[in-house]
């Protein structure tokens, strides 16, 4: 019995600890305790992730993948098989559309389709800022969502010709012990979901400045 319990207090830790580690996965100490555009929107969180991977490509390579996406733009970049396995019906592009490029303030970034399982609503983002370039700051809050919460995506710059892809999730401490629980129970799902979204933005924007592919205009904005 003792050693069961052991055993399974050690499981437990070691799942905590794995946890805890993924909350910040791929970025560096720095990252994690930078200050990024949208993080006023939520000045003190219930919870705080920031993911990172490094781009071998230009920021100015990068944004043009990162602002079209959405259903019924460039999609998620993640895996969609797996969505598609629970009726999504996702699909990602393999190509920058110009359509897709305009993304303002009050735009909707839509992630669950209307009509979905229990999200009757679907689930969207709206778009909080944009700062072309350099950030989309995308946030969810009362009444239409259950929770205040800010998903940002930042490209720093790294180097020469490459660049840093960061997302962030900053959440307000839900009043209802109910959706607390949520939170914790999806956030494994949503950090791996997002990971692999990095990566696979990653991936197009690697391929396409190795390929030569020209850069839309708007991406090399010098906005502030």
């Amino acid at each position: 019995m003792i050693r069961a319990l052991a055993t399974t207090a050690g499981t437990a830790a070691v799942a905590a600890r794995l946890l805890h580690d993924t909350r910040n996965w791929g970025a560096t100490s720095g990252e994690a305790e930078l200050s990024l555009p949208g993080d006023e929107l939520v000045p003190d969180p219930f919870e705080q992730t920031t993911l990172a991977t490094t781009v071998n490509a230009p920021a100015e390579v990068v944004w043009p993948w990162l602002v079209q996406i959405g259903r019924g733009r460039g999609g998620m970049y993640s895996y969609d098989w797996l969505e598609n396995l629970i009726g999504l019906g996702t699909r990602s592009t393999g190509e920058i559309r110009e359509e897709w490029q305009d993304l303002a303030p009050g735009d909707r970034v839509v992630v669950v389709p209307e009509g979905y399982g229990p999200m009757p609503a679907g689930s969207f983002f709206p778009v909080a800022q944009v700062l072309p370039g350099r950030a989309l700051v995308l946030r969810q809050s009362c009444p239409e969502h259950p929770w205040n919460s800010v998903w940002s995506f930042h490209v720093l710059p790294h180097g020469s010709d490459r660049c840093r892809l960061l997302s962030r999730w900053r959440t307000h401490r839900p009043r209802e012990h109910r959706l607390r629980i949520a939170i914790r129970a999806v956030e494994p799902v949503r950090l791996v979901m997002t990971r692999r979204m990095l990566r696979g933005i990653a991936a197009h924007a690697e391929r396409g400045f190795a390929a030569g592919a020209p850069v839309p205009a708007e991406a090399t904005s010098d906005d502030p």
